[in-house]
């Protein structure tokens, strides 16, 4: 039987170049491929300059990665930068690095609605990285599916789907970077082509010109980190290659939930430990884990909380609610209810208010004024816990 192609266009109806189900079945966790033209007419939502700003602020978790290529020796700084370093840098062979860029930007975040055929807590961070010409980070593996969406310019993108590719790291480098690597594999990426990569695929993107490139990657703990959370003193040193897998993944029905196939998956790779947490023990473990995990900063109260009174007044006055983007959210059934898990914390609510807060990080003031009393009272919460606040009523509201 022949395998399937690695190369597709994508159409309007289908941006995958196929079938979300056809996808996670054939290629998800299994083989690379590249989607030509996935985002028609891309506009990035962000410009390089605003990246450099960024990277500046404090809080951001930026990388600059240079190469001097007579001595092919490589160098990282990491940030906040201060913005005289920018006027100081050579004319190519340099690339800055971003992470959770959608954690600082609306419009980023907005990509991620076009990743909805995955669990919204499997997806980690956009990390945007602009190069200019030359620029890159070396031959390298990544632990995790990515998907690499070409946003300006033209990058040149070489993989290995060899299964003997060599994967010893190079010594002299603070980069986690291949010694040896060859390609089987060699494209150029334009804006709106996006190439994904699950884990451990050699590969290596080197810009052509000036480019702005998004980087999707997703969450997947690694075993040694799920088994430290679970019962620290009990763990010991485990490859963080094998981490959480879900090849056999079908596209999500409801937002944010953590159904018995993942925690199915979730006791295969903690192994016999797992054997002895019932499934709702191991669902409230794993929901308050995976809402912390990888989070770089956490949501803060304000100043001010809001009563109960004034709570239910601006939802009449038809303010929605917007999640905070610091805040991960996840849930589980509880016989007719859900456990809602905010940011580690597990929180007992009804399955439609934990649809809703975990869904597109907007919650229509009309929805929330359908809930239930104590699932309206668990939003007041959430608000005054800082992961919750209120936006502006719709347009054409007096």
């Amino acid at each position: 039987m022949a395998s399937p192609t690695i190369e597709v266009r994508a159409r309007r109806d289908q941006p995958l170049g196929m079938p979300p189900a056809r996808f996670l079945h054939d290629y998800w966790q299994k083989r690379p491929l590249l989607i030509r033209n996935a985002f028609p007419d891309f506009k990035p939502p962000l410009a390089p300059e605003d990246l450099a700003g960024l990277s500046c602020e404090d809080g951001a978790l930026a990388r600059l990665v240079l190469r001097d290529r007579r001595t092919d020796r490589w160098r990282v700084e990491q940030g906040p930068f201060a913005e005289a370093r920018f006027a100081t840098l050579p004319a190519r062979d340099w690339t800055l690095l971003v992470q959770d860029v959608d954690k600082w930007d609306a419009d980023v975040v907005a990509l991620l609605d076009d990743f909805d055929f995955l669990p919204r807590w499997r997806i980690d961070d956009v990390m945007i990285s602009y190069a200019v010409d030359g620029g890159g980070v070396g031959p390298h593996i990544d632990q995790y599916d990515v998907f690499l969406l070409q946003g300006a310019g033209v990058r040149r993108w070489r993989i290995s789907t060899d299964p003997a590719a060599p994967r010893a790291l190079r010594g002299d480098v603070e980069l986690k970077m291949l010694a040896r690597f060859t390609a089987t594999h060699d494209w150029r990426l334009e804006p709106g082509d996006m190439l994904y990569l699950p884990p451990g695929v050699p590969h290596d993107g080197v810009a052509e010109g000036e480019g702005l490139t998004f980087s999707i990657g997703m969450r997947a703990p690694a075993q040694s980190e799920l088994l430290l959370d679970l019962a620290e003193h009990l763990a010991e040193r485990l490859p963080e290659t094998r981490r959480y897998d879900d090849r056999d993944l079908i596209p999500a029905r409801t937002a944010g939930e953590i159904d018995a196939a993942s925690l199915a998956r979730v006791r295969r790779v903690l192994g016999p430990l797992a054997d002895t947490l019932p499934t709702l023990e191991l669902a409230d473990w794993f929901g308050r884990f995976i809402t912390r995990y990888r989070a770089a900063q956490t949501a803060s109260p304000p100043p001010r909380p809001t009563t109960p009174a004034a709570f239910i007044a601006a939802l009449r006055a038809d303010r929605p609610l917007l999640r905070h983007p610091w805040s991960r959210c996840a849930w589980s059934r509880r016989g007719r209810g859900a456990m809602l898990y905010v940011a580690g914390q597990a929180l007992p609510c009804s399955r439609p208010a934990a649809v809703l807060v975990c869904g597109h990080g907007l919650i229509p003031a009309d929805a929330a004024r359908a809930l239930p009393a104590t699932d309206r009272q668990r939003l007041c919460d959430l608000l005054n816990d800082g992961h919750l606040r209120f936006g502006p009523r719709p347009k054409g509201h007096g």
